[in-house]
Parts: structure tokens; sequence; C-alpha cells
């Protein structure tokens, strides 16, 4: 590794640290604060369902196109699945300024599926943060033995938290106001 690469490297570290913690704990205290008479964002919860849809779809996309050999596809299905990932972050925080929470209705072996599913999303859709992070930087720094490393891992998690997100949303869904 060339000096250049990790200054870059060292560089993104630290932000990588920082938004690692941030983002969690804003989404944690932005969650419980509400906007007073502000209008429910009702009309939130399916569009940002379909943004994880669309993050899951593009991931698989991201994939095959790196292991076919287009890394230009790869690179810009990535930077949109990022990008799709932050509009998700503000649309979910938004809905949740504005509107209560939505008890889930189910009953017996259907809730603990539910609660699971919600569970294991939320705290793997913490743990990906860094994950996507650090993946992000390998690819900039151009340390692509170390990015495909981690990518193997990044991958998974990603997919999971997106196609996750869906499925809660689908389980909740009945249960809106």
């Amino acid at each position: 590794m060339n000096t250049q690469e990790q200054t870059l490297e060292q560089k993104y570290n630290k932000w990588i640290v920082i938004l690692s913690i941030a983002i969690p704990v804003a989404v944690a205290v932005l969650f419980g604060v509400r906007i007073p008479n502000a209008a429910p964002l009702d009309f939130l919860p399916p569009i940002y369902a379909g943004i994880n849809g669309l993050t899951a779809v593009l991931l698989v996309w991201a994939v095959k196109a790196i292991k076919s050999g287009n890394r230009n596809l790869h690179e810009k299905l990535m930077k949109v699945c990022i990008g799709l990932s932050l509009a998700f972050l503000v649309m979910y925080v938004a809905y949740h300024m504005t509107s209560d929470p939505t008890p889930f209705g189910g009953e017996g072996a259907l809730k603990y599926t539910y609660y699971f599913i919600l569970i294991s999303h939320i705290l793997l859709s913490v743990a990906v943060i860094p994950l996507v992070l650090i993946t992000y930087v390998k690819a900039l720094a151009a340390r692509f033995d170390k990015h495909r490393k981690i990518a193997k891992i990044t991958f998974p998690i990603w997919l999971y938290v997106a196609v996750t997100g869906v499925v809660v949303y689908l389980m909740i869904a009945p249960y809106y106001v």
C-alpha cells in the first residue's frame, strides 16, 4: 500500500467511526422526538419499503456486474444503493417524528416471527453501517483485495437488512391506522 492510499484510508477511518456511532444514536434520539402539530407522514412507509426492495435488487445486480467484470456498472450501482439507504434513513426518521408507533397485531407464531425478523433487522442495520463504509473506502483507496474480502461479509448482511425491511413492512402494514 502506498502512502497516498494509506493517508486516504486513515482520513476516512475517522469518519467511519464517527458515522457508525452518530447515525444509530441520532436515529434512536430522533425516534423519540415528535414534531408538535405535524401531520403524520403516513404515505412514507410504503415508499421506504419500496426503497429497501429496490436496494436489494440493485445489490444483487451490482454483485452480478462485478462478477462479470463490469466494474463501472458495479461502482454506479453501489453508489445508488448507498444513496437509497440514505434516502430510506431520512424518510424513516421523518415518519417516526410525525407518527405514533404502530403496534403489531398478529398473534402466536406470527408475532414471534415478526419480532425475530424486526429485532434482527434493527441490529444488523446498525452493524451494516460501518461495514458499508469500510467496504466503500477500501474501493476508494483502490485496495480491491481488502474490498473484496470485506464485501463478502457486507453484502449478505446489507441484503438481509434490505429484504427484511420489506418483510417487516408487509407484516405490519395491515395494522397501520
